[in-house]
Parts: C-alpha cells; sequence; structure tokens
C-alpha cells in the first residue's frame, strides 16, 4: 500500500499526540479542556515537523536520485515516457528503477560476453581457414623451387594443387567481404521481377556436373505450374539458390534426389529446397547460419566450400525482408524455406 508523506505526517503526529494525551491523562489537575490543546498543538507541531523530515531530507533526496537513475534508463534503452512508474512513493519508484536498471544492465553485459566469444571464435576460424589453403600453396611452391621444379610431371602436378588452394583462398576473402558488406549493410539490393523457375533451371544445369558424380536428381515442383514471378535482386537471389542447391547436392546421399518447390500464397511464394539425405542432428540446427560452422568438420572440408554460404543466404534473404528456415529429420532430409514477396 503506498502512501504519500503527508498521511505518513499524520499518522505519526496523532499516534505522538495520543501518547502525549494519554500520559498526560495520569497527572492529577489537568483538565479536559489542557488535554484538547496538548493534542491539538502536539498534533500540529509533530505534523509539520515530520512533514518537513520526510518531505525534504528524505523524499527530496529519493526523488532526485530516482530522476538521475530514470534518465539512464531513457538515456541507455530509449524508454517511452509511458512506461515511467507511476506511484507517489518515491522508494518503490526507486526500487523499481534499479531493478529494471540492473535488469537490463545484466543482460546487455551478457551479450556482450557472448559477443566477445563469437569475436574470439571467428578469429580463430578465419586464421584456421586462411592458414589451410596458405599452408597449401606454400608447400609445393617450396617443394618446386628445391629442385621438384626440374621434374615436368611433378612440376604440373604441384601447380596445379598450389592453383587449386590459392583459388581456394581466393574464394574464402570474396566471401568474407561479401559477409561483410551485407552485414553493414553496404550491398543495396537491385529490386527486378525475377522468374525463379528459369533461375531454378539454369542453376540446376550449372550444377549437373556436381549432381551427376554423386547421381543425384534434381527436379522442380512449382503450385501452380508455371513462371513464378518475385520482386528480388537477380544476382543475390541466384546466389541463394545455388548455395541452397548445392549443399542439398554436397551433403545429401548418394543417389539421393533434390526437390525446390515453390508454392503460391496470396501476396508471396514460399520457395522450398528439400534433400532426402541423412539429414542434421537437432542441436546443430539453430547454428548451421553461423559463419564457418560446419555440423560434419572432416567430410565438409572433403566437399569444399568456404562455411560462409548458409552465413550469406542468411543476410541476402534478410535483405530482402525475408528470413530462411530449416527443419530436418536424421535419415530422412532436410528442408530450407523462405519467402518473396510476388512481383507486381
Amino acid at each position: 500500500m503506498s502512501f504519500s508523506p503527508r498521511v505518513i505526517a499524520f499518522l505519526l503526529a496523532g499516534l505522538i499526540s495520543g501518547l502525549t494525551v494519554a500520559f498526560l491523562a495520569f497527572v492529577e489537575g489537568v483538565t479536559k479542556s489542557m488535554l484538547f490543546v496538548v493534542a491539538m498543538s502536539s498534533l500540529i507541531v509533530s505534523f509539520f515537523l515530520i512533514l518537513y523530515a520526510i518531505e525534504i531530507l528524505v523524499y527530496r533526496e529519493v526523488n532526485k536520485l530516482y530522476k538521475t537513475i530514470h534518465k539512464l534508463r531513457i538515456r541507455d534503452f530509449s524508454i517511452s515516457r509511458s512506461n515511467i512508474i507511476k506511484s507517489n512513493n518515491p522508494f518503490k519508484k526507486l526500487n523499481d528503477e534499479i531493478f529494471v536498471y540492473v535488469a537490463r544492465k545484466q543482460k546487455e553485459i551478457e551479450e556482450l560476453r557472448r559477443l566477445e566469444q563469437f569475436r574470439r571464435e571467428f578469429l580463430a576460424d578465419v586464421s584456421h581457414e586462411l592458414k589451410t589453403p596458405i599452408f597449401a600453396a606454400q608447400g609445393f611452391l617450396h617443394t618446386l623451387i628445391d629442385g621438384a621444379i626440374d621434374d615436368e610431371k611433378v612440376r604440373d602436378k604441384f601447380l596445379s594443387k598450389a592453383a587449386k588452394s590459392l583459388d581456394g583462398l581466393d574464394a574464402l576473402v570474396k566471401d568474407l567481404v561479401a559477409l561483410s558488406q551485407l552485414e553493414t549493410g553496404e550491398v543495396k539490393m537491385n529490386f527486378e521481377t525475377v522468374d525463379l523457375y528459369l533461375m531454378t533451371l539454369e542453376v540446376f544445369e550449372q550444377l549437373e556436373n556436381t549432381a551427376s558424380k554423386r547421381q543425384t536428381t534434381l527436379k522442380i515442383k512449382a503450385d501452380p505450374p508455371g513462371a513464378v514471378l518475385v520482386k528480388a535482386d537477380p544476382q543475390r537471389i541466384s546466389q541463394v539458390m545455388t548455395n541452397l542447391i548445392e549443399n542439398a547436392i554436397k551433403y545429401g546421399n548418394e543417389g539421393g534426389k533434390v526437390m525446390v518447390s515453390f508454392e503460391e500464397e496470396k501476396k508471396q511464394y514460399i520457395i522450398q529446397v528439400r534433400d532426402n539425405g541423412p539429414g542434421i542432428p537437432p542441436d546443430h540446427l539453430n547454428r548451421i547460419f553461423e559463419r564457418f560452422y560446419r555440423v560434419d568438420k572432416s567430410r565438409s572440408k572433403e566437399r569444399g566450400g568456404t562455411g560462409l554460404g548458409l552465413a550469406i543466404v542468411k543476410h541476402i534473404l534478410n535483405a530482402h525482408k525475408s528470413k530462411i528456415t530449416v527443419m530436418s529429420k536424421l535419415d530422412k532430409g532436410t528442408t530450407f524455406s523462405f519467402k518473396l514477396d510476388k512481383a507486381d
């Protein structure tokens, strides 16, 4: 229950006045009129003294402290004035403000710790990913410098491997630059009318050799059949489709199937890329869009890639005001889904 300073002062003054009158009642010769005068005078004097003590010495100082903390909250957290705690009791307001402020500061600290951990992991991953192709190329080139260059077969073989390592390094740096630009908003999307059906056919043609090596069947399902016209950046959405379909081929089963489906809604199309591969364990699902994160590091290395593809996909779709989701069941396959607005 909340009391104002005047109510508290009046209650305490009444208590003091009552106790004073009670003591004087036992003194001989004290009349009722005297008791009344004492009661009223002690009530009035006590009321103003207590009110002054509470209002000046306590409440005003607490209110100053409350206002300072409230200003910190507004500056740090952009809190609207509609959220200001409405109470006459500054102690309650101060307690609530301190509780909220400390709770939010604690969340901020935890987020900074999480970001610091993420930064350390990212630096370690970048160092490792850069080191691998650089050391490989160095090894091949130093071997040639040490004399192997005179053997034509060894020279051609080692130069080819060194070039492959440097190509991988180039792809990694390009993906890092692209991801950094997407995260900072430097890359602007050029929205056009795009036929996703034709684009998917083109991606299938580009990945035909990769699919044939793994004996993977590529299929499209459109509901309703025909062109799938969406509003998107053609270059970036092609990058999204290529990445998702290539991943489905690489990490699906040999002799498996990759299905790209388009489902029409009122204002959007739902795009799904589905495979019938081994699936992704549940504890990995919420991390597969992180940079350099790989479910099976050994198998991922064998099949190439920079480990940045899904992170780039996520940021491209975020720039299209869309969100990618993933559903997966072990030994049954994985489905990536996202939505794009229909073209006018």
